[in-house]
């Protein structure tokens, strides 16, 4: 067995040292004891390649969005193979990946008209920095988010923003450079 330090663990699973002391005091890595004893007079902590397999077990849960509670709960059902849970907490995840996705989306295609607007002339106020003028720092899709109304039209602070929808060919163009 390949004994590493912390800053080596750290190293091999693409984090910091701190990031390997939090996931410790969150109960998600082990401590390993000091060689020699605890406290000063003891040795370096060495961590082995099971400890590298949780970190970036860890770390590939983290990228497809689960909570570290999740991820703890998702290492607990390892020890004990249970596949029906571990399905039924990946389907949640798919599930609010899904609805956040269809946020992005709605975002995008928001930014997208209000681009469009803002370089079909110079007349009036900039649709985009209207369309953010006065607008409180909302959570994505939350209230005051810029989105699309039924009719395709932008509504952003609860205003409903006035530009009207350009042609299919200004469309096209739009998009050729965008």
């Amino acid at each position: 067995m390949e004994a590493r330090t912390i800053a080596g663990l750290a190293r091999e699973g693409g984090v910091g040292v701190e990031t390997v002391r939090y996931y410790q005091r969150r109960g998600l890595l082990e401590t390993p004891n000091r060689p020699g004893g605890a406290g000063s007079g003891g040795g370096v902590r060495r961590y082995g390649q099971d400890d590298v397999r949780r970190l970036r077990f860890i770390r590939s849960a983290q990228a497809a969005g689960f909570t570290l509670e999740q991820i703890a709960e998702l290492l607990a059902l390892d020890a004990t193979d249970d596949r029906a849970r571990a399905q039924e907490l990946a389907i949640e995840r798919i599930g609010a990946l899904e609805a956040r996705i269809g946020e992005l989306q709605a975002a995008r295609a928001s930014l997208l008209q209000l681009v469009h607007e803002c370089s079909g002339g110079t007349a009036g106020p900039c649709p985009i920095l209207a369309a953010f003028d006065d607008a409180p720092a909302p959570e994505l899709g939350g209230p005051g988010a810029v989105r699309a109304g039924a009719g395709g039209e932008l509504i952003a602070s609860g205003r409903t923003c006035g530009c009207s929808r350009g042609t299919a060919e200004q469309e096209r163009d739009f998009m050729s450079v965008v």
